[in-house]
């Protein structure tokens, strides 16, 4: 069984979907597992018209010239046509749900495209079992039984991170793509009504990046929110190392990569109570409604006033989490979805 995994999302400014798909194909290769990273490394994904033709032109050319028995799709898009049988990694179903601020071409092919083409796939693989409710919500047709949930897994560099305590500039973490649904709004508002806390989002940005700094400037804390980006990956698991707290306030995660990296860092972690958080940082974690920004306060400070008990229940609690959310247990699962989609 040879199979080709798409690897173009973990190309350039990397997110949730490619730390899936790069930590997949290791932990694939590490369990002997005959992959090839089908890419292509000078051509940029991270446009739409660019994402189309990685899709439909160049991933099945790219999967013919590997001469795979299987395409594993990673990125939650498949093409109409392929040379071998198709297996879908289905993250979220956010395009048919919260993406409605998106131009109407992005939502057409991410939302009702893209769920037409899963009949097709042989098995559907699914990030938690939140996001298999979600897609058999919006898609009653596929058969439930070729859909998996298997938890991605974190990658070891988190998991190692050395915590160090740094009390002169305590700050929260905010890590994911700037964008709506992150509801990033929610901590600036936050983070104004407590002057010795600061707030660090880092990840791609959005024009939502625009509406949550001009909100900081009229809140008058432009000084205490840093909004940095894209950054490297050195410079992230500083942030791991040295944030006093991390904060996922999403409405919607089909994961929630934010709120497990933070648990196997050892950081302690504060999340909505929305969509797949639940069940990704179960008793972990303090849950709040995403909208409620008074209590989003309350906890914020709360965290920041008993910091050496939650910092202990934090690394407590870590162990547990790094072998909940190993790379190397997903692989396996995974490789067992990949004989179910060959056998007869």
């Amino acid at each position: 069984m040879r199979v080709g995994l798409d690897l173009q999302l973990a190309r350039g400014t990397a997110t949730g979907i490619g730390e899936y798909a790069s930590g997949l194909y290791a932990a694939l290769r590490a369990q002997n597992v005959d992959v090839v990273a089908l890419r292509s490394e000078h051509f940029d994904p991270w446009r739409f018209d660019r994402r189309v033709v990685w899709d439909q032109v160049l991933l099945p050319i790219a999967a013919h010239r590997a001469r795979v028995d299987l395409v594993h799709c990673a990125s939650g898009t498949l093409p109409l046509v392929a040379p071998a049988p198709l297996i879908a990694t289905v993250h979220d179903v956010a395009w048919l749900r919260v993406q409605g601020h998106a131009r109407f071409y992005a939502r057409a092919y991410f939302g009702p495209f893209s769920l037409a083409r899963y009949r097709s796939a042989r098995r559907i693989l699914v990030d938690s079992a939140f996001s298999r409710a979600e897609l058999l919500a919006v898609a009653p047709r596929l058969d439930p039984e070729r859909i998996e949930v298997v938890y991605p897994g974190v990658a070891s560099d988190i998991m190692s991170v050395e915590r160090a305590r740094d009390d002169s500039a305590p700050f929260a973490l905010a890590v994911g793509t700037v964008e709506p649904r992150k509801n990033l709004d929610t901590l600036v508002r936050a983070v104004s009504a407590i002057p010795q806390l600061r707030l660090i989002s880092v990840g791609p940005f959005t024009p939502y990046a625009d509406v949550c700094m001009r909100l900081a400037r009229e809140l008058g804390v432009t000084e205490r929110v840093e909004l940095r980006g894209y950054v490297p990956r050195a410079e992230l698991l500083d942030l791991y190392a040295r944030a006093t707290l991390a904060a996922v306030p999403s409405r919607y995660e089909g994961f929630g990569y934010a709120a497990a990296q933070a648990l196997c860092a050892g950081v302690p972690l504060v999340c909505s109570n929305a969509s797949s958080l639940p069940e990704i940082a179960g008793d972990a974690a303090p849950l709040l409604d995403p909208n409620e920004v008074r209590d989003w306060t309350a906890i914020l400070r709360l965290l920041l006033e008993t910091r050496d008990e939650r910092e202990a229940q934090a690394r407590a609690q870590r162990p547990a989490s790094i072998a909940r959310f190993a790379w190397s247990q997903s692989a396996r699962t995974v490789a067992q979805a990949y004989a179910a989609a060959l056998s007869p």
